[in-house]
């Protein structure tokens, strides 16, 4: 019997990948820095940024979350009122919806990652104050 189920879960799962295999495949190349937005009905949009030495984006909130993948180096990211936290290649860091943050890199390295959030209303981020040179050296 659990053999037949999964026999039919199987074949259901083809039947639907074949149906749903009408949009082709899109490749981003990775000297393309720009973000990208999913196609409807998709709410999602990411997009690869390299952080130099000292740079780090203001402070921020996403309505719907963010989710980092580090790529290369070493960067920080930080919450309104907590500690600056070191995070690695390799690292995915998950930031709720309406946490105020920023992330970047350290003084001393670069650091990439992929950022991934989603929209809400048409808005993806809330740009706020930016990051005082203070605040970034905790």
């Amino acid at each position: 019997m659990k053999l037949f189920v999964a026999a039919v879960l199987l074949v259901s799962l083809l039947a639907s990948a074949s149906s749903e295999s009408s949009q082709a495949i899109t490749i981003t190349r990775s000297d393309s820095q720009s973000s990208r937005r999913g196609p409807p009905p998709s709410r999602t949009s990411g997009g690869r940024v390299t952080f130099e030495p000292g740079a780090r984006t203001a402070w921020h909130t996403h309505p719907l979350g963010q989710t980092l993948i580090v790529t290369a180096g070493t960067g920080w990211v930080q919450e309104w009122g907590g500690p600056t936290e070191e995070i690695r290649e390799g690292d995915v860091v998950w930031i709720p919806p309406g946490q105020k943050h920023w992330h970047g890199a350290t003084p001393t390295g670069t650091m990439t990652h992929i950022a991934i959030q989603e929209f809400l209303d048409g808005k993806n981020v809330n740009w706020m104050e930016t990051v005082s040179d203070e605040q970034y050296r905790r």
